[in-house]
C-alpha cells in the first residue's frame, strides 16, 4: 500500500517561515520525481516546485527565491522550506510523488500566512 503524508503547515506572520515535509511509503521513493503544489479557495491548484530523482529542482516563478525543495532518500522525504512567507502563499500544499505514469498524492496540509 503507498501512502504520502505531507505535514508541517501552520498560521505564520508575514515574513516568516515553514518547512514542510512528504513522507512517502510503499513506493521506490529514490526514482520518483517530488512535486509541491497547492491551492487556494475558489483557485485552481498550482506548481510550486519540484525536485526529480537526481536533484534537478524548479520553482513557480510566484516562489522563486523564498522556497526550496529538497528530498532525503534514506528517510522518503521530501520538504519544502518556506522563507519569507507573504499572505498570497496561503493555501493548502499538496506532494505528488510522480514516476512515469504512477502518481501519488497526499492530503494536503495547510499553510496560513496572516498578521
Amino acid at each position: 500500500q503507498v501512502t504520502v503524508v505531507e505535514s508541517g503547515g501552520g498560521l505564520v506572520q508575514p515574513g516568516g517561515s515553514l518547512t514542510l515535509s512528504c513522507v512517502a511509503s510503499g513506493i521506490p521513493f529514490s526514482i520518483y520525481t517530488i512535486d509541491w503544489y497547492r491551492q487556494a479557495p475558489g483557485k485552481e491548484r498550482e506548481f510550486v516546485a519540484n525536485i526529480n530523482p537526481g536533484g534537478r529542482t524548479n520553482y513557480a516563478e510566484s516562489v522563486q527565491g523564498r522556497f526550496t525543495v529538497s528530498r532525503d532518500n534514506d528517510k522518503n522525504t521530501g520538504y519544502l522550506q518556506m522563507n519569507g512567507l507573504k499572505p498570497e502563499d496561503s493555501s493548502v500544499y499538496y506532494c505528488d510523488c510522480r514516476v512515469g505514469v504512477m502518481d501519488y498524492w497526499g492530503q494536503g496540509t495547510q499553510v496560513t500566512v496572516s498578521s
